[in-house]
């Protein structure tokens, strides 16, 4: 890639795009694996979710909108129960969280991880059980656990010395023993990007497996007796298709837990083994089913428990971005189309950086395709790019669209479920998309749209 002043989205120049993009036979046929399940094109041409045409929830709701076909995410969380039979599975609250999937994922009867008081607030008035939500978080306020430990949170992770502390003197103020789980860095370094790699040594999270504070955090909390030391926890990033670094972390951690064994006599009833499994945002992507995952995963468990002679832990999973974030389309109108020299086009849409930011962040890859009809015209190489003042504001970098692309089209881009809402801004006072949900033919907003009200009623000068 080209060094270019305005940055690395801008050093690709040229009209072929990535290699592993293909230009395609039809330009308006779906991926079927990149799109919800409920998701295909209509008699007229147009996207429709189950049968709620996207002109339809363009014309009743707006653009941009984060579109959530319900039944497909509440499908993935079934398949993942189903697979990890036995397991809890915890939904990642930082994903996409709001009282409405908080319902379904209750209801279908998934745990939940929170990572911060907000998201904890939020589980707690949609009527989330407190036994089944999971604490996460590298720095957490004295108020949040003060929160968490009233409220009877099922399981904190612990993440420093400084937690420990707090919370043991918390515990001893309110009278209670809160179950924790020890965050353990196991030094294994996930193939994904390095801000979503989290268990490598260098970086915010856990006790360092190799340094020896994750021992000593165990044996602290095992002899000071207050806290309620359940087992351990381990995540090695996100993201992530191979499950051979879920084979060494997973050797790691057990392998520290007949440590904790060998010093105190005591053997840990539960293992987090984390998660983190991949989604298909491109055709690039080949993320395995959860039966696959489950069997590769238990059997890693079930084997390095029998050779250090210990008993088969209750094990927990995390999908992360696996159940929500295929479920979620989000649906734009074109507003400029821009040939550039012959260097490339940019379909220009009325949303951008502020409704997913991952592409400037992560320098993710999105598809796209025209969502409102289809085309006869042949595809050229596109660039689909935000509203916003900024030369980094991408939404997809290489995708092919029809020729005939124009103002007015409506565009979709699949897998935007996960961390777009979640990592939204107002950047140039730009109000937020609503997600709406459609099942049963029917759709209903559960986030709204923000309004240039909500921009200034913050505004207190």
């Amino acid at each position: 890639m080209r060094a270019h002043e305005a940055g690395a989205l801008h050093g690709d120049l040229g009209s072929r795009g990535p290699a592993w993009l293909r230009t395609p036979e039809d330009v308006n046929a779906l991926v079927p694996h990149l799109w919800p399940t409920g998701v295909a094109r209509a008699a007229d041409g147009a996207l429709a979710v189950g049968d709620l045409s996207v002109r339809a929830l363009a014309e009743e709701f707006g653009t941009p909108a984060y579109v959530l076909d319900e039944g497909d995410m509440r499908a993935r969380c079934r398949d993942f129960l189903a697979a990890f039979d036995g397991c809890d599975v915890y939904y990642a609250g930082k994903a996409f969280l709001c009282r409405a999937v908080v319902r379904i994922i209750a209801e279908e009867g998934l745990h939940l991880d929170v990572c911060s008081g907000g998201e904890l607030a939020t589980a707690l008035s949609a009527g989330m059980p407190p036994e089944r939500i999971g604490f996460h978080g590298n720095n957490k306020s004295v108020a949040e656990l003060t929160r968490a430990v009233e409220a009877g949170v099922g399981r904190i992770i612990v993440d420093s010395f400084h937690e420990i502390d707090r919370l043991t003197a918390l515990a001893r103020e309110f009278g209670k023993r809160p179950s924790v789980l020890i965050r353990v860095t196991v030094g294994v370094e996930a193939h994904t990007h390095e801000f979503i790699a989290t268990a490598h040594e260098d970086q915010k999270f856990g006790f360092s497996l190799a340094g020896g504070s994750a021992v000593q955090a165990a044996l602290k909390i095992i002899d000071e007796g207050v806290l309620d030391l359940r087992g351990l926890h381990s995540h090695i990033g996100s993201q992530i298709f191979d499950t051979s670094g879920f084979e060494v972390s997973a050797k790691r951690v057990l392998g520290l837990q007949a440590q904790i064994r060998e010093a105190r006599g005591v053997e840990l009833p539960e293992l987090d083994l984390g998660g983190g499994f991949g989604i298909a945002y491109t055709t690039q992507d080949d993320p395995a089913p959860p039966a696959d995952l489950a069997k590769r995963l238990t059997k890693i468990v079930e084997g390095e428990c029998e050779a250090l002679q210990l008993a088969v832990p209750h094990l927990s999973i995390e999908p992360g971005r696996a159940i929500v974030g295929p479920a979620v389309f989000t649906l734009y109108e074109v507003g400029t189309v821009k040939d550039v020299d012959g260097i490339r086009t940019y379909v220009s849409v009325d949303g951008g950086m502020s409704d997913n930011i991952r592409t400037a962040l992560y320098d993710a890859s999105y598809s796209a395709t025209v969502a409102s009809r289809t085309s006869e015209a042949g595809p050229i190489l596109a660039r689909v790019v935000g509203k916003h003042c900024e030369s980094g504001d991408v939404v997809v970098k290489d995708e092919f669209l029809p020729a005939d692309v124009q103002p007015g089209d409506l565009l979709a881009v699949p897998g935007t479920g996960a961390y777009c809402r979640s990592m939204a801004s107002n950047y140039n006072h730009v109000p937020r998309p609503p997600v709406l949900a459609v099942r049963d033919g029917r759709a209903r907003v559960i986030v709204r749209r923000e309004t240039e009200d909500d921009l200034l009623a913050l505004d207190v000068g």
